[in-house]
């Protein structure tokens, strides 16, 4: 039987998220990002395709690497203006019924407590469909807002997420007994005091003294998503992560961080099977491929160099607005060069990348490959993909919003149904379950299980 391919739409609480200068495009409608509408029409279309979920990119800072401020970013919106994801769901959740959410939260910025409350609230409201995106952060601009000089340290931002994942953990899975609530109006009694028990942690970075708010939720833990290429990331994602998002230009780029993920998931003692990774791709898709190209060549005539360059700056960390256009890529290596650049090199050995052709690379859908064509010529794109990387699926981001979507839900889907390498029905229950096919808490491998009530009490 041929593998399953998995699909998440890519999307962000902003205008044009990762396509620099489409909101322009009189088809786009990413303006109307701080509309419900905009949102509910998303999730209803994603779900008539059977999408695994919608997995909602986020930032607390604002790009502000290129040219040194914020200028760049607020001409082009390049995700600013940008609101809280976590407030769309609970919408997108009440008019579909089996789509899952996939919310971004960057830990470095909010203590433990109060977030496990909210996640464990949003997976209430979406009866069990929600899941969580473990990130670090990575804009100085954001730890400004928070109150802090600069951001820690990479490696330092890895080992505060090692101890926030146990925390949470605690809270969520060692708080409260299964059968700690009775609602029995007999006898009075809601929930039973002998069965919750507080959360006693002093860590390193946290320090909590308190039982967790909120009754077992579905899931209890949500699914865990984990976005993170550098060394650190991976075995982050290694031990903790379900469901992994990499990105990156080829696949000769893709299958090592794959096969590295997969492999240090052994060496934690977890099935590497049990991890889904899925990689940024964007597809501009016509009912011929010429149909295809001309959409394509259409949405490039809306490109803004500079938008893809204020977030490139901000991924990587260089001043892109120092360097000409067609500065070629070699004349600005340097120490500062991080992997969202590197990745250019790798794609393609033998090409040399200018400034320019970076740009336009990234303007539609970010640093992953845009495919084009057919949806035959689309649908064997995606296979190779599959088998020639070993990923699971895809994170599908936008040219054009909601056109890039509806175009595949309504081309691509059929053509991979007819191949038997999509699925023509959701499974029931949770996300976990829809993705995993073992039920609604997470297995016995994973680390949490660890955490799960065993005493009065939860010492750090």
């Amino acid at each position: 039987m041929a593998k399953q391919i998995r699909l998440n739409a890519f999307d962000m609480n902003c205008v044009g998220h990762q396509s620099s200068g489409l909101w322009r495009h009189p088809r786009d409608r990413s303006g109307m990002y701080n509309t419900l509408g905009y949102w509910t029409d998303l999730a209803q279309t994603l779900e008539r395709g059977l999408f695994d979920g919608l997995f909602l990119a986020d930032v607390l800072g604002v790009y502000d690497v290129y040219g040194g401020n914020a200028h760049a970013a607020l001409i082009d919106a390049a995700q600013i203006p940008v609101n809280d994801p976590a407030m769309l769901i609970p919408a997108m959740a009440a008019v579909t019924r089996h789509l899952g959410f996939g919310l971004t939260c960057t830990l470095s910025y909010e203590p433990p407590f109060p977030f496990a409350r909210r996640m464990s609230t949003l997976d209430h409201l979406t009866e069990g469909r929600i899941g969580w995106n473990i990130v670090t952060g990575y804009l100085n601009s954001a730890a400004k807002g928070s109150g802090l000089a600069k951001q820690p340290e990479h490696d330092t931002r890895y080992d505060i997420a090692e101890e926030y994942m146990q925390l949470t953990y605690k809270l969520w899975e060692g708080s409260w007994d299964d059968d700690a609530v009775l609602r029995d109006p007999v006898s009075g009694v809601f929930t039973q005091p002998d069965k919750v028990r507080k959360v006693h942690h002093d860590g390193a970075y946290f320090r909590v003294d308190a039982m967790h708010l909120c009754e077992p939720s579905k899931q209890r833990t949500p699914v865990l998503y984990q976005a993170g290429a550098s060394r650190k990331g991976r075995a982050f994602a290694a031990r903790h992560a379900e469901c992994v998002f990499i990105a990156g230009p080829s696949k000769q780029v893709i299958a090592p961080s794959v096969a590295d993920i997969r492999k240090q998931a052994g060496e934690q003692g977890r099935d590497p099977s049990d991890i889904l990774i899925f990689t940024l791709m964007t597809v501009i898709v016509g009912r011929t491929d010429e149909e295809a190209q001309a959409k394509f060549d259409e949405y490039r005539r809306y490109v803004s160099h500079r938008g893809a360059l204020t977030l490139m700056s901000g991924w990587t960390g260089i001043d892109f607005s120092q360097y000409g256009l067609d500065d070629e890529l070699k004349q600005i290596r340097n120490d500062a060069i991080h992997s969202a650049v590197d990745a250019f090199t790798v794609a393609d050995p033998g090409k040399v990348w200018t400034i320019r052709e970076i740009a336009e690379f990234a303007a539609i859908g970010g640093t992953g490959p845009i495919v084009i064509g057919s949806p035959e010529r689309v649908a064997d794109e995606l296979q190779a993909w599959i088998e020639e990387t070993g990923i699971d699926g895809f994170n599908l981001a936008y040219a054009v919003t909601p056109e890039t979507f509806e175009d595949f839900v309504d081309l691509v889907i059929p053509e991979l149904q007819r191949r038997g390498v999509y699925k023509t029905a959701y499974a029931e229950g949770s996300l976990r379950n829809k993705l995993f096919g073992q039920g609604d808490r997470l297995g016995e491998t994973h680390p949490a299980h660890t955490f799960r009530a065993t005493s009065r009490t939860l010492a750090a």
